[in-house]
């Protein structure tokens, strides 16, 4: 399998267009939820575990109280790649 891509500005962008709630912050692609509860965005953490470990593909997650946020970023390409942007729309989809 080639090596991951990093993607320019302009794509960037692009991808973010559809990704409503994600930006980039300091070369990570991050994405913040609330919760009505704390268990709730616990719950939500183990969904986004068993996504990234399908995708092989994981994020730094931090869970506070009735808050979570995801970060991630292609450390091998130093930066932002396509894989990173599938991740998040695979995230989208999650409830």
């Amino acid at each position: 399998m080639p090596a991951p891509v990093l993607l320019t500005a302009a794509e960037i962008s692009a991808a973010l267009s559809g990704l409503p709630g994600w930006a980039v912050e300091d070369g990570w692609l991050v994405h913040e939820r609330t919760f009505p509860a704390y268990l709730d965005g616990v719950h939500f953490a183990f969904r986004v575990a068993e996504a990234a470990e399908r995708q092989n593909h994981h994020p730094d997650i931090w869970i506070g109280w009735r808050r979570l946020r995801l970060s991630i970023t292609t450390h091998s390409a130093g930066g932002l790649t396509e894989l990173d942007f599938a991740f998040a729309r695979a995230v989208q989809v999650l409830t």
